[in-house]
């Protein structure tokens, strides 16, 4: 292999971005935990100033995010690639909102997680005027209606969607997008760049909670924004050292870290979620399973172009079930399963189980959980990377005690 020929998005996930730590050598990059740095004169320095603007440990992560979501920004030119690292994702998703100005609209998905939902119209509105208009994005003309009609300056999509896991046609969102002159923004927390990279298909920036698939191990909380475009990264880098929301270096370190195992971690947790979903599809005690790797899926063909293990059509790792019977079913299922831990969050290497309704969404109010079918019988999934037959022995169950 030349060293002009890209590589395998699995072997970027360990040399995307990366250099030896330049006076020892070392293969990963050091944890800098220096708030300041000394100046040779006033003003004139190595490149380093303020933690807050400068970190070698969250440059190091920051560009092998932007180098697997193919930011296609240089080093030289951008010096991070594109890519920007925040303490949350919603420290990120609010640092994007930054780039709206106050009475500015914004389209968005209807199903989003939740607290992006709670910013959007419990501060955002309030705070800077937003006009929030909510659609579903899956259905493409009810997206280009609400554009045509609301003329928004920023498009923000959620695919798959959470909890409801819904599939958007990236490239109609973007073309839709840019032909109004919008900011299209996606989060691609769920699928990761490992299944889809938004950016090729002409969004214009992806936005990360790392703390979940990226970090990949539960022990780091953070969030990303990373752009192709050179004139947003350098607006996103003023909002960045502006709000100050920045990733700290020990989580950049084990975000960092998590990355490297990424594409195989992904490959586990495909191929285990299809076989449970397909499982569950066939359960007495569940009425319906939302998975996009299954056939049933109604979004199923978007899965199919759009989400790839290389070459193969992938679903991802979160399932949505739907069991039969009201809140004591779901609670007797959720306090039988053991080896799935009841808790929130998701994409890590243990599976997680949770009731939307309760716990993630429950900031979204009643009548549009009710819209969205964020019911009382609905359990999200997260399937870690465990014997695939110890998950199906601990559902089977949990579904044995309703």
């Amino acid at each position: 292999m030349s060293s002009h020929e890209p590589l395998h998005i699995s072997s970027r996930c360990i040399h995307g971005g990366q250099h030896p730590e330049p006076m020892t050598g070392a293969v990963m990059p050091p944890i800098f935990t220096s708030s300041t740095f000394v100046q040779k004169s006033p003003g004139v320095h190595s490149g380093f100033e303020y933690s807050r603007s400068h970190n070698a440990t969250r440059f190091a992560f920051e560009r092998c995010l932007a180098n697997l979501e193919s930011s296609g920004l240089d080093e030289e030119t951008e010096r991070t690639c594109g890519g920007f690292a925040f303490a949350s994702g919603l420290a990120a998703i609010a640092t994007a909102l930054e780039l709206l100005d106050a009475g500015d609209t914004i389209v968005c998905m209807d199903d989003v997680y939740g607290g992006t939902n709670r910013l959007l119209n419990r501060v955002r509105a309030r705070t800077q005027a937003l006009k929030i208009i909510v659609v579903d994005m899956s259905d493409l003309k009810a997206l280009e209606q609400a554009i045509t009609q609301h003329k928004p300056k920023m498009v923000w999509t959620e695919t798959p969607s959470n909890p409801m896991l819904k599939l958007v046609d990236l490239a109609a969102v973007a073309a839709l997008s840019k032909a109004a002159g919008a900011i299209s923004v996606a989060d691609n927390t769920f699928a990761t760049p490992i299944l889809q990279r938004p950016l090729e298909l002409g969004l214009d920036i992806v936005m990360h909670s790392t703390t979940k698939y990226v970090g990949g191990h539960s022990d780091t909380v953070g969030g990303a924004l990373i752009t192709g475009r050179s004139d947003l990264a350098e607006r996103l880098r003023f909002l960045q050292n502006a709000i100050g929301s920045v990733m700290g270096p020990f989580d950049a370190y084990l975000a960092l870290r998590g990355l490297k195992t990424l594409a195989l971690r992904m490959e586990r947790h495909c191929q285990s979620a299809l076989r449970i979903a397909t499982h569950l599809e066939s359960h007495p005690k569940v009425a319906r399973v939302l998975y996009p790797g299954l056939k049933s899926h109604p979004h199923f063909a978007v899965a199919q172009k759009q989400m790839r293990l290389g070459t193969t059509p992938a679903g991802g790792g979160m399932i949505t079930i739907e069991l039969k019977g009201g809140i004591a079913e779901s609670r007797r299922f959720l306090e039988t399963v053991h080896v799935f831990a009841l808790a929130e969050s998701l994409g890590g290497v243990e599976s997680l189980i949770e009731h939307p309704a309760i716990m993630t969404h429950a900031s979204v109010p009643a009548e549009q959980r009710a819209q969205l079918g964020i019911s009382d019988s609905l359990v999200r999934l997260s399937v870690g990377i465990e014997e695939v037959n110890d998950l199906i022995a601990d559902l089977n169950r949990g579904l044995d005690a309703i």
